[in-house]
C-alpha cells in the first residue's frame, strides 16, 4: 500500500469533512462498475470506513436507424463483383473451392480406402432399410448412391457419410402405411399384385395405363414425403432458422433415437420369425405389433427362424470385435456383407423359398429408373410428417459435421450443411429416392479408415453404382429375415444407451428425466408425436428450472475477497445489520412470487412487521384510550415499535440475466415495502441489460441511481456508511457464519 493510501485509511471518521458523506447525485448509471473492494480495505482504525464511489464514463451508444441499417445491409448485399460471384458460387458449392487444392499424394489412399469399405457396408444397409420405409430393396441402393454425390456437391464436412438412415426410414414407412391404408384399407396386407387408382383398391395381376401397383404407390408416397422434407431444410438453411436445432438437446436427441429404435426393433420382430403380419401403425403400435407377434407365434416359419439365429450369433460377435480392437484394425471386418452374400447363397442352392415358403427380397431390377416427379397431389397429406423428419435429418447432419469438423480442426457452415442435406433429398426424389441423413455408425467407420475428404463419397457412389448396375439381381435369394437381422444388430448403438443411464443420473437428473419421457413417448406413441413431446418437455423443465431457482444468502471471505452463500460454505463473514441475497434465475412473470417469498424468507417479511406493528400500536391505543374523532392517530402507529436491528438489504443481480414487466414490477414492490419498515434495499452487480430495464422501467428517481452498484463491495461500504450518518450506533465488526 502506498503512503498515500496509507494515510487515506489511517485518519479517524470524525476528522472526515461533511462532503465525503454526500452521494453523488448526478452519476450516470452505466458509469459504476464492480469494485474488488472489500471491508477491510474500507475500514479505519475505530472500525468504520469512508465512503467512495467509483466513477466512469459510460460508451457514446451509436444512433441506430433502422431505415438506414436496412438500406446499408440491402445496399451490402445486393452488390455485384466478380470476386463476390466468385465467392458466392464457391461458398454454395464448396467441391469448387477444396477439389483444386486437393492433396492427391497424401489424401488419395485414404478416401479410396474408406470410400470402399462404406461402400461395401452400405449395400446390406440399404438394402435391409429400404424394407424399413416399405420400399423395394432397389429404392433403398438409389437413396444411398445419389446422396453421396451430391452431398460431395454441396456439403462442407470432410468426414460425414451422408445415405439411408434407419431412424428416418422407420418415419417414412409409418406415412407409407398411412396414405396406403387410406387409398385400400387391405393394401398393406395384400401382395404387389394389387393396384391403386384415385378412387380405391383394384385386383389385377399387371400394371395397366392409369393404375399403379403397391410398390409404385408406395415409392410415390416415400418420394412426396422426401421431396417436402428437402425444401423445408433448404427454406431453413436459406432463412438461417438453424437454430431450431438448440432445441433438440443431446438428452432429448439420444431418448429419441433410442425410443425409434425399439420401434424399428418391434417392427423387424416378424421378419426373423417369418410371420406375415399387417404392419401397425399410430399410437401404441408397438404395443398392438408385439400383441399379434405372441398371437401369430404358432405360425413362425422354423427356417426363418433358424437363419435369423445363426446371423445373430456371427453379428454380434463381430460389431463387439470390431469395437474392442477398431484401433489395432487397419478396417473394420465387413462381416454384413459376407453374412449376406453366404446366406444368398444357402438360401438360393437349398431352395429355401420353394421348400420351407421362406420370404425372399425378390427380383432386383439393374440400371436405373426414368426420373419421376413427386405425387403433388399427396403433399397435402405429407406435408406435416414431412417437418420432423426434415428437422431430425438436419439436425443428425449439422450436429455431426460439427462434431468431426471440431476433433479434426476445421469448421463447417451450418446453413450450408442444411441446403446440402435438403438438395440431398429434393434432388433424388425425381429419381425413386427417399429421405437421408447423416449417420453415425458409418461416419466413425469413414473416419476410422482414413476418410481425409468427400472424394470418398464418389468412391462410395461407385461402389454402389457397380451393385445397381451388375450384382443387384445376385440378391434375388436373399431372405428377409436376415436383412431384419442387419436391422436390428445396427441398433446395438443406439439400444446401449440404457448402460449410460446410472452415469447420466449422477450427472444429471433432468436430463435423465427428458431421456426417459421422450424414450418413451416415441416408442409407445409414435416418432413424430414423441419428437414433439420431447421438445414441450425439455422447454417445460427449463421453465421449471427458473420457475424454483436457487436463493441464498451470501457472505464475505475476508483473503479472497469473494462473496459466497453461506448455506454452502463456512467460515464466510458477514456484517451486522446487512444482508446480501442472491437469486439465481432470471427475475419475470414465472418466478416473481418465489423471488418475494425466498428472500422473505431469507431476510426479513416487511408484511408481517408491518402488521404486528399495527397490531402493537392498536394495543396501546386501546389501553391508553387515545382517540381522535374517532379515528387512532397513523403516527403513533409509526412510533409504537422498535428500531429493527436490519436495516440494509443488498440484493446481488449478478445471476439474473434479465428483467421482464413483472419483474421491475416485483422489484418496486419489495423496495416500497422494505421502505415502509425502514429498510434500504440496494441492488448490486447487475449487468447492462437488467440496468437498462430498470431504467426505461422508472425503477428509481435520478437521484437514487446511486443505489445501483458494480460491487458488493461497494454496496456493503455504503450501507455501512449511510447507517452512519443517521445517527444509529453501527454494530462494528463482522460476525462470522457458521452454516
Amino acid at each position: 500500500m502506498s503512503s498515500e493510501d496509507k494515510e487515506q485509511h489511517d485518519f479517524p471518521l470524525r476528522d472526515l469533512p461533511e462532503e465525503a458523506f454526500s452521494l453523488p447525485s448526478e452519476v450516470p448509471l452505466e458509469a459504476q462498475r464492480e469494485s474488488s473492494t472489500d471491508f477491510k480495505q474500507f475500514e479505519t482504525s475505530d472500525g468504520c470506513r469512508p465512503y467512495r464511489r467509483i466513477h466512469m464514463e459510460p460508451q457514446e451508444k451509436p444512433d441506430t436507424n433502422i431505415k438506414k441499417v436496412v438500406i446499408r445491409k440491402l445496399q451490402k448485399s445486393c452488390q455485384c463483383s466478380p470476386a463476390r460471384v466468385k465467392n458466392m458460387v464457391f461458398d454454395f458449392i464448396p467441391i469448387l473451392r477444396w477439389l483444386p487444392k486437393y492433396n492427391l499424394k497424401k489424401n488419395i489412399l485414404g478416401d479410396v480406402m474408406s470410400g470402399l469399405i462404406v461402400g461395401i457396408l452400405l449395400v446390406p444397409q440399404s438394402i435391409a432399410y429400404s424394407l424399413l420405409a416399405g420400399q423395394e430393396p432397389i429404392y433403398g441402393l438409389y437413396t444411398s448412391f445419389f446422396a453421396s454425390i451430391i452431398y460431395c456437391l454441396f456439403g462442407t464436412s470432410r468426414h460425414i457419410s451422408v445415405g439411408i438412415f434407419g431412424i428416418l426410414c422407420l418415419m417414412i414407412g409409418e406415412v407409407v402405411d398411412r396414405e396406403l391404408h387410406k387409398v385400400c384399407p387391405d393394401m398393406a396386407a395384400t401382395s404387389s399384385s394389387f393396384a391403386v387408382t384415385s378412387n380405391g383398391c383394384v385386383s389385377v395381376n399387371q400394371t395397366l395405363d392409369g393404375l399403379c401397383t403397391k410398390s409404385c404407390y408406395a415409392i410415390k408416397i416415400g418420394t412426396t414425403v422426401t421431396f417436402i422434407a428437402g425444401v423445408y431444410q433448404v427454406a431453413m438453411g436459406f432463412f438461417q432458422v438453424g437454430f431450431v436445432s438448440v432445441y433438440l438437446s443431446d438428452a432429448l436427441l439420444s431418448g429419441f433415437v433410442t425410443g425409434a429404435s425399439l420401434t424399428v426393433l418391434t417392427s423387424q420382430a416378424k421378419y426373423l420369425l417369418g410371420l406375415k403380419l399387417p404392419r401397425s401403425s399410430g399410437v401404441g403400435s408397438v404395443i398392438t405389433t408385439w400383441i399379434n407377434i405372441f398371437r401369430n407365434i404358432p405360425k413362425t416359419n422354423i427356417c426363418d427362424l433358424i437363419t435369423s439365429l445363426l446371423c445373430l450369433l456371427v453379428l454380434l460377435p463381430s460389431k463387439e470385435l470390431n469395437e474392442r480392437f477398431k484401433a489395432k484394425l487397419k478396417a473394420p471386418i465387413p462381416t454384413e456383407l459376407i453374412v449376406v452374400v453366404a446366406a444368398t447363397l444357402a438360401s438360393h442352392f437349398g431352395k429355401l423359398n420353394e421348400n420351407y415358403n421362406s420370404s425372399i427380397s425378390g427380383h432386383i431390377p439393374t440400371g436405373f429408373m426414368p426420373p419421376q416427379a413427386p405425387d403433388w397431389s399427396l403433399i397435402p397429406n405429407v406435408a406435416v410428417d414431412a417437418i420432423a423428419i426434415s428437422i431430425i435429418g438436419f439436425a443428425t447432419t449439422v450436429s455431426l459435421s460439427e462434431m468431426f469438423a471440431k476433433k479434426h480442426g476445421y469448421t463447417v457452415k451450418a446453413n450450408q450443411e442444411m441446403y446440402a442435406i435438403g438438395f440431398c433429398n429434393i434432388i433424388p426424389s425425381f429419381f425413386h429416392c427417399i429421405t437421408t441423413s447423416a449417420a453415425l455408425a458409418k461416419t466413425l467407420v469413414k473416419e476410422s479408415t482414413g476418410c481425409q475428404s468427400q472424394l470418398s463419397a464418389i468412391v462410395t457412389a461407385l461402389v454402389l453404382l457397380l451393385v445397381l448396375l451388375v450384382i443387384a439381381p445376385l440378391f434375388y435369394s436373399l431372405q428377409k429375415c436376415v436383412l431384419g437381422v442387419i436391422t436390428i444388430v445396427n441398433l446395438r448403438g443406439a439400444l446401449l444407451k440404457f448402460r449410460d443411464l446410472p452415469k447420466m443420473w449422477r450427472v444429471s437428473r433432468m436430463d435423465t428425466v427428458i431421456w426417459f419421457v421422450t424414450m418413451l413417448s416415441s416408442a409407445l406413441l409414435s416418432t413424430e408425436i414423441g419428437l414433439l413431446v420431447g421438445v414441450c418437455f425439455s422447454m417445460f423443465c427449463v421453465i421449471l428450472r427458473t420457475q424454483k431457482p436457487k436463493a441464498s444468502l451470501l457472505g464475505l471471505e475476508e483473503e479472497s475477497e469473494t462473496f459466497e452463500s453461506i448455506s454452502d460454505y463456512k467460515n464466510l463473514q458477514t456484517k451486522p445489520g446487512i444482508k446480501i441475497f442472491r437469486f439465481i434465475s432470471p427475475l419475470y412473470y414465472i418466478n416473481k412470487e418465489c423471488f418475494k417469498s425466498a428472500l422473505y424468507k431469507k431476510t426479513l417479511n416487511p408484511v408481517l412487521v408491518k402488521a404486528a406493528w399495527k397490531k402493537v400500536a392498536k394495543k396501546k391505543l386501546k389501553e391508553e384510550t387515545v382517540i381522535f374523532s374517532g379515528i387512532q392517530d397513523e403516527v403513533s402507529v409509526q412510533l409504537s415499535h422498535d428500531p429493527l436491528e436490519l436495516h440494509t438489504i443488498v440484493i446481488d443481480c449478478s445471476a439474473i440475466q434479465f428483467l421482464d414487466t413483472a419483474g421491475i414490477h416485483t422489484l418496486k414492490e419489495v423496495r416500497r415495502d422494505y421502505e415502509a419498515i425502514g429498510v434500504q434495499v440496494l441492488l448490486a452487480q447487475c449487468n447492462p441489460s437488467v440496468r437498462d430495464s430498470l431504467t426505461r422501467g422508472e425503477y428509481c428517481k435520478k437521484e437514487e441511481e446511486s443505489l445501483l452498484f458494480y460491487s458488493l463491495s461497494e454496496a456493503v461500504a455504503f450501507a455501512a456508511d449511510s447507517q452512519k450518518q443517521k445517527g444509529v450506533p453501527a454494530l462494528n465488526g463482522l460476525s462470522l457464519s457458521g452454516d
